[in-house]
């Protein structure tokens, strides 16, 4: 990723903070940060509709390329990478999201487009019961699925528990942050933090010198929900920044559980509530949740490559079918809008496509809309 892009990236997002549903149309409409610049005098010819604020904004980027400038040095400086929304190392699964981020500042390791990924989720005031649940699930999920990546917000409580409970039983984690990679918040957790740029990262869409103010924490849990493809909710009381994250999961068609409690207790309320409504469906273990998500498939599927059971021709497929699958040798589990990018098949036409290689056994469908190669 060119360097005149990330500041460009920077600035816009400076200027986007109360119109970035319109500066995500403008990004989607021409492609990047940079073409935006370069059509910003003339933005109501992209967005007739632009509000004045944002227009007025566009005036004089100076300041907030300066400030790009200085941003950008600061992250060269501190090994922070910022991730702009055409790198391929963006989270997919927020890119679909209608108020994804411009650009990510991540400090890590792990993959952030990994085939499966989940976060975990709830009350502050997590009980014994609360982090017996996280241990034992975290504990039960390793003998499943090894390979999750784990995401929370390094909050007290729920947060930080599933933090440690993921590095505890080998699995990678990345929180994300409601400010800046200049600062930690809170500070208690800087230990768990460390560790986790070596097994996991650390995620914000905020510069630095960005304070932890409440605000910031629920635009947070956007970006918490929209890279995973589940929301877990452990704990929560009647009302909770858990329950946010739940509610904004849905409205991303991501699938949402939570594990019940004592009808009477205070931090289950929130859980129990939920189930109630059909907000989440309800799981009680770690195989609950595989069977649900339909990742213990993949595991026959491994063992059964194990045991020498591959496919090697696939049969009968069109030239549109074949052009699939060669996209899908080359990186497997992928979702459609990918697909429909890398094989120039229309997603009118790709969905009807896919449906017919499921049928003959060569793809299937896994949580988050991943498809996968049975090869």
């Amino acid at each position: 990723m060119d360097d005149q892009e990330i500041l460009n990236s920077i600035a816009l997002t400076r200027i986007s903070y109360f119109s970035l549903a319109q500066m995500l149309e403008l990004y989607r409409q021409l492609g990047s940060a940079t073409e935006i610049m370069e059509h910003r005098k003339s933005i109501k010819e992209v967005i007739p509709d632009a509000a004045p604020r944002l227009i007025e904004a566009f005036k004089d980027m100076s300041e907030p390329l300066h400030r790009a400038e200085t941003e950008l040095q600061w992250d060269l400086d501190n090994n922070v990478v910022p991730i702009c929304m055409n790198d391929v190392r963006y989270p997919q699964r927020l890119k679909d999201c209608p108020d994804a981020p411009l650009i990510l500042f991540y400090k890590g390791t792990a993959n952030l487009n990994q085939t499966k990924v989940i976060d975990i989720v709830g009350t502050r005031q997590c009980t014994l019961y609360g982090q017996d649940i996280i241990r034992r699930f975290c504990k039960d999920l390793r003998n499943y699925c090894p390979n999750v990546l784990i995401v929370s917000g390094l909050a007290y409580g729920v947060d930080i528990n599933a933090h440690q409970q993921a590095l505890r039983n080998g699995f990678e984690t990345v929180a994300v942050l409601a400010h800046g990679l200049d600062d930690l918040y809170p500070r208690q957790h800087r230990q768990t933090a460390n560790e986790m740029v070596r097994n996991g990262g650390l995620l914000t869409e905020f510069p630095t010198a960005t304070n932890p103010d409440k605000k910031n924490f629920v635009r947070r849990n956007r970006i918490v929900a929209g890279i995973s493809d589940a929301t877990i909710l452990v704990e929560s009381a009647a009302k909770g920044g858990g329950l946010i994250t739940c509610s904004i999961a849905q409205s991303y068609g991501r699938d949402v559980f939570a594990f019940p409690g004592a009808v009477d207790a205070e931090y289950s309320k929130g859980c129990n509530n939920l189930i109630r409504d059909n907000g989440a469906a309800l799981i009680s273990n770690a195989q609950d949740f595989v069977k649900a998500m339909r990742w213990e498939d993949e595991k026959c599927l491994a063992e059964a490559k194990t045991e020498g059971i591959e496919r090697q021709l696939f049969p009968n497929l069109s030239c549109e079918e074949q052009k699939i699958v060669d996209a899908l040798q080359k990186t497997n589990d992928l979702q459609i809008n990918i697909l429909t990018v890398r094989t120039g098949i229309p997603i009118s036409k790709i969905t009807a496509l896919l449906f017919a290689l499921e049928m003959k056994g060569v793809v299937k469908t896994f949580a988050g809309g991943m498809y996968h190669l049975l090869k």
